[in-house]
């Protein structure tokens, strides 16, 4: 499966992703806001796991690379989980590598993956949590739709430090 878009293409993790993907998770400034950053042994166990066959069915995160069609640069993951079947309710996130962010490439990723999750697992709302301080994420989700539905309190611990999250929400 892949998706592709004007400058992009979103497709299953494989090897040719893994340096990055691990390199982004063992970042302390790739997780400033996203959790606290990951050993090499724990980011190599979450590469692995998050790029297993995936089904509807599943319980876990659905990630794909991002690559850029030009050069065939690795940019980044984007994934998305049902988090309740019955509801049919996905949550979205997303990881670009900084030399990738604020050049719309995040924005194309999300969209194409809006559109699979709406067409194609036939998902009634997808949700999205940020940090309150993440700006350029949660400005991404509002830019494509998503609604602000409330604020977590104390909700995501990094680095022994408990944050606010926003929750947001799209409805199909």
């Amino acid at each position: 499966m892949q998706l592709t878009g004007k400058r992009i293409q979103l497709s299953p993790l494989d090897h040719s992703d893994k340096d990055l993907f691990i390199e982004l998770s063992m970042s302390a400034q790739m997780m400033e806001h996203v959790y606290t950053p990951c050993t090499y042994d724990e980011a190599k166990g979450a590469f692995e796991a998050k790029s297993q066959p995936w089904s509807e069915a599943s319980d876990s995160w659905f990630t794909l690379g991002i690559t850029e069609l030009a050069t065939g640069e690795k940019l980044g993951s984007i994934s998305i989980k049902i988090v309740n079947h019955e509801a049919k309710i996905g949550e979205v996130g997303f990881m670009m590598k900084p030399s990738a962010q604020g050049k719309g490439f995040a924005s194309e990723a999300l969209s194409l993956l809006k559109a699979y999750a709406f067409t194609e697992l036939k998902l009634n709302k997808l949700t999205a949590i940020c940090s309150v301080n993440n700006i350029g994420s949660y400005m991404l989700l509002e830019k494509l739709g998503f609604a602000r539905e409330g604020c977590l309190r104390q909700n995501t611990l990094i680095n022994n430090k408990l944050v606010d999250d926003y929750l947001y929400g799209l409805c199909l």
